[in-house]
């Protein structure tokens, strides 16, 4: 009979708690959350003889793609599950105490009682223009913050301001080139930012955000798993008579890239044809305007499924 060994890890900014579940024991750990923590933590999965273990953490964002990647490349098995699903777990354990060590135990139990699809990266290709894409993202940021601190600033630290302001203009348009030439060198990176274009309301900060977050879709079965992932997919709720709601984002993918989906989502309420009669729709139904946005939202993103399953570029009148 094969021994369940399993892996829980707890990922925070700059450290990482291990949980090691293995001859029904637990034995913990804690590392630094770069190169050298990576290291040692696979040095001591040699000397436990785990290097066969189940390895799951919470999809945490950019905290943890490093220490996954890294992990995969290695060889091991590993999976990155939705938070959602590690909370639902812990309440039906009626669990009461959280700690990071507590929370890599709750992590390695989850993952020997559910046994996790396993996660895959993005092809190398989309891992390089996601580092282009999220500098260009943190350069937008520090320069929006200057820019609101110019607003208060005093004479003495105006001058410094205003040229901090402008090297980060240009940093910025640095970086955008960058990511244009990327895509350039890239044929299949290429073909798929055509196809993006052809669909209105999507435009060129999107585009980048798309091919750089989820630019290969093999991942997702259908356009409702990719809504789902996105976080655009609605939320039901139904409870006899009494309870009957539909509607609402579910908001429980990741945030960032459905923020990403909302400037596009309001454009595309004007001058996207399919989104347009949409919108007449759900307003002859008495749609709120946030319904209405959530719904575009949706829409675009199975726009986007289609035309990079199918490879072919949006037509109003495919269907």
């Amino acid at each position: 009979m094969t021994k369940i060994i399993s892996v829980g890890i707890d990922i925070s900014k700059k450290t990482f708690d291990v949980s090691l579940f293995k001859n029904k024991k637990f034995k913990q750990k804690k590392y630094s959350n770069d190169n050298r923590g990576f290291k040692l933590f696979f040095e001591w999965l040699k000397k436990q003889d785990a290097l066969s273990a189940h390895i799951c953490m919470e999809a945490t964002g950019i905290y943890g793609e490093a220490l996954a990647e890294y992990l995969y490349d290695k060889g091991l098995s590993v999976s990155i599950v939705n938070p959602v699903r590690i909370k639902g777990f812990a309440q039906s354990e009626l669990a009461r105490t959280k700690t990071d060590k507590m929370d890599a135990k709750l992590i390695a139990r989850f993952c020997t009682a559910m046994n996790p699809g396993l996660w895959q990266p993005q092809p190398i290709e989309i891992r390089g223009l996601r580092n282009l894409v999220r500098r260009l993202e943190a350069l937008n940021a520090m320069h929006q913050q200057e820019t609101n601190r110019l607003e208060a600033a005093s004479d003495m630290i105006e001058e410094q301001l205003l040229r901090h302001l402008k090297f980060l203009k240009q940093e910025i348009k640095d970086t955008k080139s960058l990511a244009k030439d990327y895509i350039e060198q890239h044929p299949e990176l290429k073909k798929r930012q055509a196809l993006l274009e052809s669909i209105p309301g999507i435009g060129e900060a999107t585009i980048h955000v798309i091919l750089s977050e989820f630019g290969s879709i093999a991942q997702f079965k259908n356009a409702k798993a990719l809504a789902a992932y996105i976080g655009v997919a609605p939320r039901i709720r139904q409870s006899g008579s009494s309870l009957r709601t539909r509607g609402m984002m579910s908001k429980m993918g990741r945030s960032k890239l459905r923020k990403a989906f909302f400037m596009p989502a309001l454009v595309a309420l004007r001058y996207n044809p399919l989104i347009v009669k949409l919108k007449e729709r759900l307003t002859d139904s008495g749609k709120s305007k946030m319904t209405i946005v959530g719904a575009a939202m949706r829409k675009l993103v199975h726009l986007i499924y289609g035309v990079l399953k199918n490879g072919v570029p949006f037509d109003q009148h495919f269907a």
